[in-house]
């Protein structure tokens, strides 16, 4: 007996020092439509407005906020970075560790330039199966890498990786100071074996655009460099404006701030 409690211990003391746990999980996701109308996400809602989170421009005024992920390097950041100058458009870039470590120019030029960088993790786990603790480093630890070759100090920005969250994630996140930010407008760009040329990234974000729309494209994709200009200069057309998140968020928190919500 004694044998059976003595292991017994062993295996919740095991388990009690897991970074691992259980959780029910969400993948972002949203009604898509061709409508020009900010898309509906249902439950998610009283979620992400609990906890400070953001997915769109609700005022409904014509902003366009563009939003990059970044994991890794195919060539083609350069490009969206030559863009984004020479149009004077502002866009966040959520960077893992991987790629801080094998692209730490083009980061430092991100900066430079006045782009924000995001939280992306370091190393991309599933948020909903790790504890706080572990968030906790993850988002700590990329925080200090950026910090180590850039003027940016302070990610305050969270995109999950792989959309993953649950109720719980959301708390913690906005606990440790940060923003999640999902998106309200994407499409399949990430995949580098099936590209279908520039006008189709193009046909993709002008049927889906809306006001508001918070843009979510891999800096990986072909495509997307390619159209990129092409995307800004025809929504400019629609009388679309470019809008940082710092933007969006100043826009919400200080009339709540002045109105004691």
């Amino acid at each position: 007996m004694r044998k059976i409690i003595t292991v017994l211990a062993l295996l919740f003391a095991m388990i009690g020092n897991l970074h691992v746990i259980e959780a029910s999980s969400y993948g972002w996701g949203y009604k898509k439509n061709n409508d020009n109308q900010v898309p509906e996400i249902g439950k998610y809602q009283a979620m992400l407005e609990k906890y400070n989170a953001y997915y769109a421009d609700l005022s409904g005024k014509k902003n366009i906020y563009l939003t990059f992920d970044n994991g890794y390097e195919e060539g083609y950041t350069e490009a969206v970075l030559d863009v984004l100058k020479k149009e004077k458009v502002p866009a966040t870039f959520f960077v893992t560790g991987h790629y801080l470590k094998s692209e730490p120019e083009l980061v430092k030029r991100m900066v430079k330039e006045g782009h924000i960088i995001g939280n992306h993790s370091y190393h991309h786990p599933d948020f909903t199966i790790i504890t706080k603790q572990a968030i906790q480093e993850e988002l700590e630890t990329l925080e200090a890498a950026v910090a180590r070759i850039t003027e940016q100090k302070d990610l305050k920005y969270l995109r999950p990786p792989r959309g993953l969250f649950n109720e719980q994630t959301l708390k913690w996140s906005n606990e440790l100071g940060y923003i999640h930010v999902f998106w309200s407008l994407a499409f399949k760009d990430w995949n580098v074996n099936d590209q279908k040329g520039w006008r189709y990234a193009h046909e993709q974000i002008m049927n889906q655009v809306h006001p508001g729309a918070i843009v979510l494209l891999h800096a990986v994709s072909a495509d997307n460099a390619e159209a990129l200009s092409h995307i800004i200069k025809d929504l400019r057309k629609q009388g679309y404006q470019f809008k940082s998140l710092d933007d969006l968020v100043l826009k919400e928190t200080v009339p709540k701030a002045l109105y004691g919500l």
